[in-house]
């Protein structure tokens, strides 16, 4: 008996398909401009912006009140988002307890002059645009954004005019002269 004995290979093809991705973090910046148009990082109470009221601070008397401009958008490249402002813990000699305040958004002007003026915080619709309501505690911080959207969108899209007014009522006690109050408001990123 013969035997034939065949080794057969079996060839077998085969192919793949691969697929990768690199993810990288966006990032949610906002910035800030006391003028509503140079806008820059002031990302640290110790980097406030300083806000120029239409009034000198060192010159008010009963019943004046003084307004200040600080825009906020966010910056480019950044997430889109929704603000809120914070009141900090006032300083200085005990001016605080007799001064009071009120913000609202101003709409941004068609005209590069935007301004934050009576005339102006006067014409923000008090049901849309209060941010705190007039007559405030300086340590009266913003209403979250059930009241008023405070929401910006990526990339520089849109600004937020925030109008700051500060009154020294017409009953303040004498007891006000020469004193003294350092505020600082803190406008709060969350990104969306």
């Amino acid at each position: 008996m013969l035997g034939v004995g065949a080794a057969m290979t079996l060839a077998a093809w085969n192919d793949s398909e691969y697929g990768t991705a690199t993810f990288t973090a966006g990032r949610f910046d906002i910035v800030g401009a006391t003028d509503g148009a140079t806008f820059s990082s002031h990302a640290t109470a110790g980097a406030a912006a300083a806000l120029s009221f239409t009034v000198a601070p060192t010159a008010m008397v009963p019943g004046t009140t003084t307004y200040a401009l600080f825009s906020v958008k966010t910056a480019n490249p950044s997430a889109a988002g929704t603000l809120q402002l914070t009141a900090g813990t006032p300083g200085g000699t005990g001016l605080a307890s007799y001064l009071t305040y009120g913000v609202r958004l101003v709409p941004t002007a068609a005209t590069p002059s935007l301004s934050c003026t009576a005339v102006t915080y006067a014409a923000a619709s008090a049901s849309t645009s209060v941010v705190v309501a007039d007559g405030s505690a300086l340590t009266v911080s913003g209403a979250p954004t059930t009241t008023v959207p405070q929401a910006v969108t990526a990339n520089g899209g849109t600004q937020l005019n925030y109008c700051v007014a500060v009154t020294l009522p017409t009953t303040a006690a004498n007891g006000a002269q020469g004193l003294t109050m350092t505020q600082t408001w803190q406008i709060q990123g969350t990104s969306s």
